[in-house]
């Protein structure tokens, strides 16, 4: 049996971590970086014959991961939070095409639900840490 579809507004029932306890999170070797792992694994193991959303979601969960590493390198605080804000983005371009590729049946309930996990932790991080930008 499908799932419904997982929206990210379920985020906002998940309990929120502190500042600097969410940006160590998503440091390379991280959660981030699992996402990233897991993408091209997801990838490699179901592009038969679909490619199209296939690269989509490669590129939207590989970008997270690299505007979050030119985040904490960036030049200025405004600069940090920008990267911080696209990565957000990034994520939520990865959970639709990630719910597409589920729905239409490319990848299975445990590659869903194991990439799925990932985003939904990076979202409650990368809110965390945006939201902190809205309070300085």
């Amino acid at each position: 049996k499908k799932k419904d579809f997982v929206i990210s507004c379920e985020v906002d029932s998940v309990e929120w971590v502190k500042f600097n306890d969410a940006l160590a999170k998503l440091r390379e070797g991280s959660i981030g970086w699992q996402l990233v792992k897991t993408v091209i694994e997801s990838i490699n193991a179901t592009v038969k014959n679909e490619f199209v959303m296939s690269k989509q979601l490669l590129r939207s969960g590989t970008s997270v991961g690299a505007n979050i590493a030119e985040a904490e390198h960036g030049q200025t605080e405004a600069d940090f939070y920008a990267k911080m804000n696209i990565a957000l983005k990034e994520v939520a371009e990865t959970e639709y095409w990630l719910n597409l590729l589920y729905d239409t049946e490319y990848i299975s309930t445990e590659q869903f639900d194991s990439i799925m996990a990932d985003c939904l932790e990076l979202l409650r991080l990368l809110i965390s840490i945006t939201k902190k930008q809205k309070r300085i």
